[in-house]
């Protein structure tokens, strides 16, 4: 029969095992969050991210940084509104001043840029269009569907936007839409990542 452990033998077996931390993993544990809440504060209020690294020593600012880098990508969104426009410049601007390629930044950020104007101004067309037809769309279902149950060809005044079925269909269309804008910016803000 084998030796039965206590629950504390196996965690130090499992430690052991595992090993001691490396200097980067230790780095990464102590400044992460600082440089998840530096940008967070960056994005709220008017902090210069330069200014604020420069009390860090190289190895510490390279993790802030890599922490700061992380949620100003995730900050960068489709602009729904003007709020969301304005956190997308403050992150990009943000991007840009901590990156050491400025150029190659900045033609990722003009790709950015098209994706978002594009949004703007067509997305925002494209949806109107294809909102007023699925409504057409789902009035003349509900007046053949009226038609077939009462036998009677009136002309009802249905407010089909008020439907589930119609909301639910909506939902799904503007995602499907969005989901193009959305592909491609992951893909911009993966080769931002990327960029030193």
């Amino acid at each position: 029969m084998g030796e039965i452990k206590t629950a504390a033998e196996i965690a130090r077996e499992k430690l052991a095992q595992i090993g001691e931390p490396t200097e980067e993993e230790r780095l990464k544990w102590k400044y992460g969050s600082v440089g998840e809440k530096l940008a967070a504060v960056y994005l709220k209020e008017n902090v210069n991210l330069v200014n604020e690294l420069q009390k860090y020593n190289e190895k510490a600012s390279q993790v802030i940084i890599s922490g700061v880098n992380d949620i100003l990508l995730r900050n960068i969104s489709l602009p729904r509104n003007e709020s969301a426009r304005r956190i997308n410049k403050k992150a990009m601007d943000g991007i840009k001043s901590l990156k050491e390629d400025k150029i190659a930044v900045e033609n990722v950020f003009s790709k950015i840029r098209q994706v978002l104007d594009h949004y703007t101004q067509e997305g925002a067309r494209q949806k109107k269009q294809a909102y007023e037809s699925l409504k057409a769309e789902f009035e003349e279902k509900l007046q053949e569907a009226v038609r077939k149950q009462t036998g009677v060809d009136a002309k009802l005044n249905i407010d089909v936007e008020t439907q589930p079925q119609f909301q639910d269909e909506w939902q799904r269309m503007q995602a499907q839409m969005e989901g193009q804008y959305l592909n491609l910016l992951e893909e911009y803000k993966k080769e931002l990542a990327a960029i030193k």
